[in-house]
């Protein structure tokens, strides 16, 4: 069973070699054709998805996880032709392909989809009202794979992060490590999703006899605020030695903090469809940054 993955380098990528190689040969993409680690692998163009089904006739696989993704929430408001082309066109190629091979397909979308105006946790078949550019993308994205009529698993996840990588975690270790102070948003809401879970997940719903087909929430257990995160960060990397203090982090507005694309305010997925359908307990959030801290602490 030889997996495909797109997007090697991504956080969810880098984990998706290390949970995907129990199934057998893992082949990786990247858009240079390097991996993290300086070795080689396939490219993957995901600017050019025209190219992509050549690419997939030569590698034949028996299953494709797309990890792939234009992420540049903001930047998307200036590009929003490259956002489409990486985030719509390119997965509804492959799917595209995968439909007429047989071959079942994982591809990944955001919380980004919904508008943010909830004030319970978002259930799969609540209707998508994205804000901007980024989560239309990812909602055509979707479309697209459904549209294409193969066996798909579509898991919406949400502030996800890891001990590589870019993101919010480490650029709070960054900065907490320079300053006393912080000024941290704390009127959006969501689920802080470490992406060791995301990958681990993928590999055991792979695996799942049912070979179910279908779209759900993958994220951790419980919510919390971006300011709420920043703390519980600092908190666990002091207790862990990351970090010798904790900087003081003030709380925030959105309206304080403006950026370029509106951010849903409300990003909490309800994730109990993939625990039920899948026999998957998703842990508390908190959990998985003790694990991803423990992680860097090693490191």
């Amino acid at each position: 069973m030889t997996v495909l993955v797109f997007g090697g380098n991504g956080q969810v990528g880098r984990e998706l070699l290390r949970a995907l190689a129990p199934l057998g040969p893992v082949i990786a993409t990247t858009r240079s054709g390097k991996l993290a680690d300086g070795s080689a692998c396939e490219v993957a163009d995901f600017d050019s998805p025209e190219g992509l089904p050549t690419l997939l006739d030569r590698l034949q696989p028996s299953m494709v996880v797309n990890a792939a993704a234009y992420t540049a929430v903001d930047k998307a408001e200036q590009e929003p032709e490259a956002a489409f082309r990486a985030n719509a066109q390119a997965p509804g190629a492959i799917a595209r392909w995968c439909a007429a091979h047989n071959v079942p397909m994982v591809h990944y979308s955001t919380d980004y989809v919904f508008d943010g105006q909830g004030t319970a946790p978002y259930a799969e078949e609540h209707a998508m009202a994205p804000l901007g550019v980024y989560g239309s993308s990812k909602r055509d994205g979707e479309d697209a794979v459904r549209a294409a009529g193969g066996r798909h698993l579509i898991f919406r996840t949400a502030w996800v992060y890891a001990s590589h990588g870019g993101n919010f975690l480490r650029t709070m270790l960054r900065v907490g490590a320079e300053r006393d102070e912080l000024r941290v948003v704390a009127d959006q809401l969501g689920t802080p999703t470490p992406a060791a879970l995301i990958a681990d997940v993928t590999a055991q719903a792979l695996q799942h006899p049912g070979q179910l087909s279908g779209t759900w929430h993958l994220t951790a257990s419980g919510q919390t605020s971006w300011h709420g995160f920043a703390e519980a960060i600092f908190a666990e990397a002091v207790a862990a030695g990351v970090l010798a203090k904790a900087p003081n982090v003030q709380a925030i507005s959105s309206a304080e903090y403006p950026t370029p694309a509106k951010r849903p305010a409300w990003s909490v997925l309800d994730n109990r469809k993939l625990q039920q359908d899948f026999g998957i307990t998703l842990p508390a959030w908190r959990e998985g940054l003790r694990h991803v801290i423990a992680e860097i602490a090693k490191a």
